[in-house]
């Protein structure tokens, strides 16, 4: 059975933009694929808990409780499917099961995603 447990570093974006930092959002996904390039391509079903650290400028006032978890987890499993899940039937489509929270990062933390995946036996 094969696990493992990945920090992301970087500042998570969801989906495209159309004003602010657009750019970011591509940064974002080379990100996740720089990052998890070399690491195995499991074989499925998995279950994947997913902890989104995020810094203060996702959490503007007009939206006080961050960015969309749906549209944060979309963007990363889109990247993910450029690697980890790259050889699955399905590619990200073989989740069974997942965990996703956000929070705002404390001063000094790093910010970014932390994955944690684990080969299902069902």
């Amino acid at each position: 059975m094969q696990n493992f447990e990945k920090m992301i570093v970087g500042v998570p974006y969801s989906q495209n933009k159309v004003k602010g930092r657009v750019a970011g959002c591509d940064e974002w996904t080379q990100t996740i694929i720089e990052s998890t390039k070399s690491l195995p391509k499991l074989k499925p079903p998995y279950r994947i808990e997913i902890a989104f650290i995020l810094p203060d400028s996702k959490y503007p006032k007009d939206h006080p409780f961050g960015s969309d978890l749906d549209n944060l987890t979309k963007r990363l499993f889109d990247a993910l499917n450029n690697t980890i899940f790259s050889e699955a039937p399905g590619k990200d489509g073989s989740v069974i099961k997942m965990i996703v929270s956000k929070r705002l990062a404390i001063k000094n933390e790093p910010t970014g995603a932390l994955i944690s995946l684990t080969e299902s036996s069902s």
